[in-house]
């Protein structure tokens, strides 16, 4: 009788010195990080802010991040509804099918087989009936995986799933980040809507004023063209500033989704709490938990893979086929019990270098991938940095910004004054109002640029995943 363990024990001992003899193997390349490219640090814990030693932003949930309910709310919804966090959701799930494919590889694949056959037999000037049937169970092509080939595309397949859920914690970084960064250039640009009408008001109440005045001769038509000169200009402010808010009311909703409830949009920046204040750390190395550079990592370590199995292919391939079941003449005689047992060996001896050349190109994508993730860790560390620069800046700003609007204000408080009591003419009045004006509006700006600033920052450290 035919020893199934016996032979194919044999043909193992004898292809496989026979294949490393013929063929120049590679060696195995385990899989290594490779080191940072970026220095270790950002700059001095001055630089990082008061917040350096505190919670790392990849630790904190952006609900905790986040101190405005409206603005975690509008969030909580661009999550559940925005069309490409779901397409991110699905090629996970997509992946996940895949790798559950790949991973079967490694198993036996049992298959129920019947078969019948039925054939006419000359026998000499006669002929009779010849009738055969069988019912069994069969392994097809069963790939025995000595050499690591199935094991390491099984492996290539998981870290393709890996990559794809880290792409989708990256897509909802992003979301997070704009979804944010729309609800707040909206509060900015309502804010900025509030103060060019309040602008309007004061400038229209002064130029009937000096209309009124002109009429008994107290001031010139000089004096009127330029109050109404201020007027016709906070107009224009309102149309353009009327205009960016349904430019960014539409930017919201697509973001989120779905149309966003007009009790969740904010009213003006000012009433926004300002977010959390984020510890940059001082380690780079807080960027390895960034999903766009795990995700770059899986990639890489998906291409390791594939050089696993480049190298398996030097070495013979063995499959099993085989089965068993019953066998009989008859569909009511099926009594008698068989079974096959086919082991077959592929040695490869000479392919004119599609082995090496196959090896050499899984060589070359991995070298690509890790030049690929080491600009990805590259590019955020920059991003880091150049936030962190702004953070520093744009609270310097915030402060003599705040100073140059009061006493702009005491200024124009004073040319109204002067012009009233006849010492000035309303030249002085118009010049101190327009300063006034555009000091508010930078204000705003810059209110704006640092809470953007903020939530920027949280992004680049790898918040909201």
């Amino acid at each position: 009788m035919l020893k199934p363990k016996y032979t194919l024990r044999k043909f193992i001992l004898v292809l496989t010195p026979l294949a490393l003899l013929l063929c120049g193997c590679p060696k195995r390349a385990e899989y290594a990080r490779p080191a940072l490219p970026v220095p270790e640090s950002w700059a001095s814990p001055s630089a990082a802010g008061e917040g350096a030693a505190a919670t790392l932003a990849p630790d904190i949930a952006w609900e905790e991040f986040f101190e405005d309910g409206n603005l975690r709310a509008v969030v909580r919804l661009a999550l559940g509804n925005n069309r490409d966090l779901r397409s991110a959701a699905l090629a996970i799930e997509k992946a996940q099918a895949l790798y559950r494919v790949q991973a079967v590889a490694r198993r036996p694949v049992v298959n129920a087989q019947a078969t019948g056959t039925v054939s006419q037999v000359p026998f000499g000037d006669d002929s009779y009936l010849s009738q055969q049937y069988s019912v069994g169970l069969g392994v097809t092509a069963w790939e025995l995986d000595f050499f690591g080939r199935v094991k390491s595309l099984t492996e290539r397949a998981l870290e393709q799933y890996l990559a794809t859920e880290q792409a989708r914690a990256a897509t909802q970084v992003s979301l997070v980040y704009s979804v944010a960064a729309a609800y707040l250039n909206l509060a900015a640009d309502r804010e900025n809507l509030a103060l060019a009408r309040r602008t309007l008001e004061a400038q229209q109440a002064s130029y009937d004023l000096i209309r009124q005045s002109r009429d008994i001769g107290v001031n010139s038509d000089l004096d009127v063209s330029q109050a109404r000169t201020q007027v016709e200009s906070a107009r224009a402010d309102i149309a353009q500033y009327e205009g960016r808010l349904a430019q960014d009311g539409n930017a919201l909703q697509l973001l989120v989704g779905a149309p966003v409830p007009e009790e969740l949009l904010p009213k003006d920046l000012t009433g926004i709490p300002a977010p959390r204040e984020l510890g940059a750390g001082l380690s780079s190395e807080v960027l390895l938990r960034r999903p766009d550079i795990l995700m770059a990592e899986h990639q890489l370590k998906g291409y390791q893979a594939n050089i696993g199995a480049a190298r398996a292919a030097y070495f013979p391939r063995i499959a099993l086929t085989g089965g068993t079941g019953l066998v009989g003449t008859a569909l009511d005689e099926l009594f008698h019990f068989g079974w096959n047992f086919a082991p077959q060996a592929t040695l490869p001896i000479f392919d004119s270098g599609t082995r090496d050349a196959n090896y050499r190109a899984a060589e070359l994508d991995r070298d690509m991938a890790v030049a690929a993730y080491e600009k990805a860790i590259q590019t955020a560390f920059r991003e880091v940095g150049d936030e962190l620069s702004l953070r520093a800046s744009l609270t310097e700003r915030q402060a003599a910004q705040e100073a140059l609007v009061e006493a702009l204000r005491d200024t124009y408080r004073l040319s109204e004054t002067r012009y009233d009591a006849g010492m000035d003419s309303y030249l002085s009045v118009l010049v101190a109002q327009r300063a006034l004006y555009a000091a508010e509006q930078q204000l705003i700006a810059i209110r704006l640029a640092r809470a953007t600033n903020l939530v920027a920052l949280y992004k680049a450290l790898g918040g909201g995943a």
